[in-house]
């Protein structure tokens, strides 16, 4: 979920991450509809889950009380990305089928194991970090129709040049235009008159 301007933070509520001093939670609300409805629905089946650190610490007291709407997420496995946390803490332990990882090298593993899809939901500098070392294999972007001007990007300039194929897009009664792009290998150049 971003806008226009590439800003993803914190679209769920006012208070989820005012990090920052971000004062625009809550942002994707007027946005939804039965077709946005439908997509994230489609999207929250079981999976297995990297998620930075301030991204589990908003989502792990939240997710194990609330497991109508999103049981795969408290079956899955899931991956925090933090140097600080400890598989011993009891926010980890408190939460099942979790595990701590530490670098670029565990992420790597995981992605070369068998198993489900792996999906990172928010976690803007882990995603930052997966663009620069080209661990990306697909985006499901939901771009929605506003400017922030604040916040934390889903790109910066570390991203490695990269070619994305669009595999699928639908566009809301809202105005919220949804992308799913494949990679499709290095970035092609060319002459503008050919």
């Amino acid at each position: 979920m971003i806008t226009l301007d590439g800003i993803m933070q914190a679209p769920g509520g006012p208070e989820e991450d005012p990090s920052g001093d971000f004062k625009y939670g809550g942002w994707t609300a007027p946005y939804a509809d039965e077709v946005y409805n439908q997509v994230v629905k489609k999207e929250v089946e079981p999976a297995a889950y990297l998620l930075g650190r301030k991204t589990f610490e908003i989502w792990a007291p939240y997710w194990p009380e609330h497991n109508e709407y999103w049981p795969g997420v408290n079956q899955g496995n899931k991956y925090i990305f933090s140097k600080t946390l400890q598989n011993t803490d009891p926010i980890i332990k408190g939460w099942k089928n979790t595990k701590v990882i530490k670098n670029v090298e565990d992420i790597k593993k995981i992605k070369a194991s068998t198993g489900p899809d792996i999906q990172v939901w928010g976690s803007a500098k882990l995603v930052q970090l997966l663009f620069k070392h080209d661990l990306v294999d697909e985006l499901k972007l939901k771009i929605h129709p506003l400017t922030l001007g604040k916040g934390k990007k889903l790109f910066n300039d570390q991203a490695i040049p990269a070619a994305f194929t669009l595999i699928e897009s639908i566009i809301t009664s809202t105005g919220v235009i949804i992308a799913h792009y494949k990679r499709a290998g290095n970035v092609i150049t060319g002459n503008a008159e050919d």
